[in-house]
């Protein structure tokens, strides 16, 4: 896993948790102004956590059985005769 996957990650949780905290903060009643500088800080905050903690543990070699989130895991793999 290279560094654009490791980037590309970052991106596409930054985003989500970016679209989140916004939309959030608006429902509260906050100016979208405020809405997105706290998106911003948290989203970006939330974003280095998630993927440092996932970078830490492809290291050791923990993979995530259920989610598949890594190119390891997106391997097709045959186990007696049937495609997972």
């Amino acid at each position: 896993m290279g560094a654009a996957f490791w980037i590309r990650r970052f991106v596409v949780v930054l985003a989500g948790s970016f679209a989140v905290i916004c939309a959030a903060q608006l429902f509260k009643g906050h100016p979208l102004r405020y809405s997105t500088s706290q998106a911003a800080i948290w989203g970006i905050t939330a974003a280095s956590v998630f993927t440092a903690a996932r970078f830490f543990q492809a290291r050791r070699g923990q993979h995530c059985a259920i989610c598949k989130d890594t190119p390891e895991m997106r391997q097709v793999h045959v186990h007696d005769g049937e495609r997972e």
